[in-house]
């Protein structure tokens, strides 16, 4: 895959997210993913990875924050007793 197509999927992945976050629609990659796939599907390929990676870091991100706050209050708990 050329380093623009990388590039590009890049960029719009993250200015999707922005979007996705500040109105809610948690799909909306998909509507701009079937934009791309009329125009160019080796983009479309590159900015579905690029989501799904982003969506997967931040799913994971947020298991580990739970479990890190339900440890710290676990000890909070034992320290009060």
């Amino acid at each position: 895959m050329s380093d623009t197509i990388t590039t590009l999927a890049a960029k719009l992945a993250e200015d999707t997210m922005k979007v996705m976050d500040e109105t809610g629609q948690d799909r909306f990659y998909v509507e701009v993913g079937e934009v791309l796939g009329a125009a160019s599907q080796s983009l479309e390929e590159a900015f579905l990875t690029e989501i799904r990676v982003r969506l997967a870091e931040r799913k994971a991100r947020q298991f580990v924050i739970r479990r890190l706050s339900e440890h710290r209050a676990k000890l909070k708990a034992i320290e009060k007793k």
